[in-house]
């Protein structure tokens, strides 16, 4: 027999105890919260991370760096790792993702001018470094820059 092959109770469905109605509700006059203090009182109760009165730990932790909200994050590739493709191909990013040089995307690719080429490509990238778009101009090939961020 499985969960879902089960059959249903008799009883139904037993309805949650409801809080504060009155003695005769089956949770005595203090509807369950016991007796005064800030538990007791309706909506008193303390905020996420307070302890007590202690200085709560977020604000004992030294508070280091900032982290930008509009930074950029690109796949990189290297002009070196261009060699994997045969001379006067377009190179795009289904390509690069073929060839297993770029991963997960987030902003788009970047090329970088680590390394030589000897074959003219065409190369669609969002951005490029000035070096990289020399070193492909040199071989005879040229950068398409493309997307939103050229």
């Amino acid at each position: 027999m499985k969960l879902n092959q089960l059959p249903r109770s008799p009883a139904g469905r037993v309805a949650p105890k409801r809080k504060g109605l009155g003695i005769a509700s089956g949770n005595g006059k203090t509807a369950g919260r016991g007796t005064k203090g800030q538990a007791a009182r309706s909506g008193g109760y303390h905020k996420v991370g307070f302890e007590g009165g202690q200085m709560p730990l977020q604000r004992r932790l030294p508070k280091r760096g900032f982290r930008s909200p509009f930074k950029e994050f690109y796949a990189l590739v290297q002009v070196e790792d261009l060699e994997k493709f045969e001379a006067g191909v377009e190179v795009r990013l289904e390509d690069l993702r073929a060839k297993g040089l770029v991963g997960q995307l987030k902003d788009g690719v970047k090329l970088l001018g680590d390394g030589t080429i000897s074959k003219a490509l065409t190369v669609h990238v969002d951005k490029c470094s000035r070096s990289a778009q020399e070193k492909i101009e040199a071989a005879g090939g040229r950068v398409v820059l493309s997307g939103a961020s050229s």
